[in-house]
């Protein structure tokens, strides 16, 4: 594409992988960056920086000007808030607004980076793909609701206004340049330290960051307009996944297993010391609701499609390991 890439959220986990492969790839870029943000992840990078916030429609307008293509990645992500609505502002409120501005400002064609939050969960073990029903109110968290109205949005504009939008759905990302960290990344940190005692009867699907990257890009050249793909990796319990960091790391694996109940007085207290004190809980509710089910996806449809080929989830751990150690966050 002779015109500029947009991408949002390019500072950040996923954003700043999208980025690198895009450059890649030959693509001109211009990264959306929230004014005083952490850039560290894309300090080097042969791209344009212009400042602008998901709240702040012209600054997403003069982000846009010109731009042939847009990659939104940005989201308030946090499995906690204290104050629900400024993430339904940010996650679907200005992914509307942003999504409108694209399409006036002529942009070609849009991926639109959902999650599997957005999509039908099974639970018990039973892998989940793009076409598992998803119940509104079945939804655990401000987070997932805010991920699934925001893809109900950019779904209903594809359909009412022609939106030239493809959806991608990463499942749980992990590996290098996880600066915050992300949940599972600090899962991984903290284990590959020596400090995750125990752990809950859950599962995750891991995919490497960069080729959820990888998928973003193969759906901006593959993808049908309108259509889900999720990109996920190998699903694995909680169990596996701190055995794989303790062989990587050479720690000692957790060997208790607790209830998640056991840990409800917990999360709690964890809960009211956050609103006290300003600083995001250790452990919440919503999220031992989640450890209940085993979070399991298929990428078969993308595998199929779009070419899509995740590398195995010893790697993705290998190189979180690595890189935290390696900016010493071990």
């Amino acid at each position: 594409m002779s015109k500029p890439v947009l991408v949002t959220g390019a500072t950040g986990f996923v954003g700043s992988a999208v980025a690198r492969t895009l450059l890649a790839r030959g693509h001109a870029l211009r990264l959306l960056a929230r004014p005083n943000g952490d850039r560290r992840n894309i300090g080097g990078l042969d791209a344009e920086l212009v400042e602008g916030d998901l709240t702040d429609p012209a600054s997403m307008r003069r982000a846009l000007e010109g731009c042939g293509a847009l990659f939104h990645v940005a989201a308030d992500y946090r499995l906690w808030v204290p104050d629900p609505e400024s993430m339904m502002r940010a996650n679907v409120e200005g992914t509307r607004t942003l999504m409108i501005a694209a399409q006036e400002a002529g942009v070609e064609r849009i991926v639109y980076c959902s999650s599997v939050a957005a999509l039908g969960l099974v639970g018990d073990g039973t892998v989940a793909d793009e076409l598992t029903p998803v119940h509104e109110d079945k939804i655990i968290g401000v987070y997932k609701l805010s991920k699934y109205r925001a893809e109900q949005t950019v779904l209903s504009l594809v359909r009412d206004r022609r939106l030239p939008a493809v959806i991608v759905n990463p499942s749980t990302p992990i590996g290098p340049r996880d600066i915050k960290p992300t949940p599972t990344g600090a899962m991984i940190r903290d284990a590959a330290a020596g400090r995750m005692p125990a752990y809950v009867d859950s599962g995750l699907n891991l995919v490497h960051v960069d080729d959820v990257a990888e998928g973003h890009a193969l759906a901006f050249e593959r993808g049908e307009i309108g259509e889900r793909y999720i990109l996920g990796g190998e699903d694995r319990s909680l169990k596996d996944l701190f055995g794989l960091v303790s062989d990587i790391a050479g720690v000692k694996a957790p060997r208790i297993e607790l209830p998640s109940r056991l840990l409800y007085p917990v999360a709690v207290a964890s809960e009211i010391l956050a609103r006290r004190a300003g600083i995001e809980p250790r452990v919440t509710r919503d999220t031992l609701a989640m450890s209940r089910k085993k979070m399991f996806f298929s990428s078969e449809k993308a595998k199929r499609t779009l070419g899509y080929a995740p590398r195995p989830a010893g790697e993705a751990v290998r190189d979180a390991v690595t890189w935290f150690r390696a900016n010493g966050m071990i």
